[in-house]
């Protein structure tokens, strides 16, 4: 294996990297300047060097193996940093046409979304941002791929890889994180609800019908988690993948759901909806930006992170400091 990378044509993982990101060989071909039979070749020679089928043909594209799979995040991160450090970009934010890409949840956007825009209004008239629905706890693959900047939400499991590789003295993690805020969840329902206007026992709360919000669509959140440590549980009727649904769906039912406290003002319907603690202890839930690690050094990016973590500070700033939102709260990229 040593002798086949010391002759391996380095040229060959950048057709690799556009057939994995294009899934289809015409299309790699263009954005590399290529034709079709000269991708063709170069995945031939590869597929020998590396002793593997790396893509296959299905319908009208290519699918990728297993290996070329394992492969392709460590031929991207290689690739985007020998480019950056060969040819830095430089930033300037008042010129820059950059699109940058977040995934975020409905309620997190909400929150970020105005302020973050105001800036980039001020500063960088020229930037784009794409906002794209974060459908997972785990977001790796998202920005390992490059389909997604930078991931918004609540990622215990991958804050604690992070973690536990930090203590075994391993390389750092692929991926960085910074905490934006923390936050409260609060059990929702319509004003007219017979459980609205006081405290509510666990024995009610299970007896309840609720609306389950789960964004990657399976049908058990964190509190179901609680009630299962509680040997509980609750009758859930429908489970939707966005805060905004769960509460027009409890404004005009007798169901219940969970919803994060700041969330309230911005359904436009927070004047039909009356809230009560929760009754039962849930694990305090830490907003995070997560992204990778190849992204540290790029053009703009160092710039997106302080524009977030900027936007977060004025949407979560107390009454005291001026405009802002009196409960700070966030929102689970998972379920409730």
């Amino acid at each position: 294996m040593i002798a086949k990378f010391k002759n391996l044509d380095l040229n060959l993982l950048r057709v690799f990297d556009a057939v994995m990101a294009e899934r289809n060989l015409t299309r790699a071909a263009s954005s590399l300047a290529m034709t079709q039979p000269a991708v063709s070749n170069a995945l031939r020679r590869l597929r020998e060097a590396l002793g593997d089928d790396l893509v296959v043909r299905a319908g009208y594209g290519v699918e990728p193996t297993a290996q070329a799979q394992a492969l392709w995040p460590a031929v991207r991160s290689a690739l985007a940093q020998l480019q950056q450090a060969l040819i830095p970009e430089p930033f300037d934010a008042a010129q820059a046409n950059s699109t940058f890409v977040l995934a975020m949840a409905d309620a997190t956007s909400a929150a970020l979304v105005p302020p973050l825009i105001r800036r980039v209004d001020a500063e960088a008239p020229g930037v784009s941002l794409r906002v794209m629905p974060l459908t997972t706890r785990d977001p790796r693959e998202l920005l390992e791929t490059g389909e997604a900047d930078l991931a918004v939400g609540y990622f215990p499991s991958v804050l604690a890889a992070i973690a536990q590789r930090g203590m075994q003295d391993a390389e750092p993690d692929v991926l960085a994180h910074q905490r934006l805020y923390d936050g409260e969840y609060v059990c929702a329902m319509r004003r007219e609800h017979v459980l609205a206007g006081r405290s509510i026992t666990l024995d009610e709360y299970c007896a309840a019908h609720h609306v389950l919000v789960s964004l990657s669509g399976k049908p058990f959140g964190f509190v179901d988690e609680a009630l299962a440590g509680l040997k509980r549980q609750r009758r859930i009727v429908l489970t939707v993948n966005q805060f905004f649904t769960a509460a027009l769906v409890v404004s005009g039912s007798e169901l219940l759901t969970v919803l994060p406290r700041h969330f309230l003002g911005s359904t436009g319907i927070a004047e039909r909806l009356a809230t009560v603690p929760l009754p039962l202890t849930i694990d305090q839930v830490h907003v995070e930006m997560v992204w990778h690690r190849l992204r540290d050094d790029r053009a703009g990016y160092a710039w997106l992170r302080e524009a977030v973590l900027d936007a977060a500070r004025e949407a979560f700033r107390g009454p005291h400091e001026g405009r802002g939102l009196q409960h700070p709260s966030t929102v689970l990229d998972g379920s409730a």
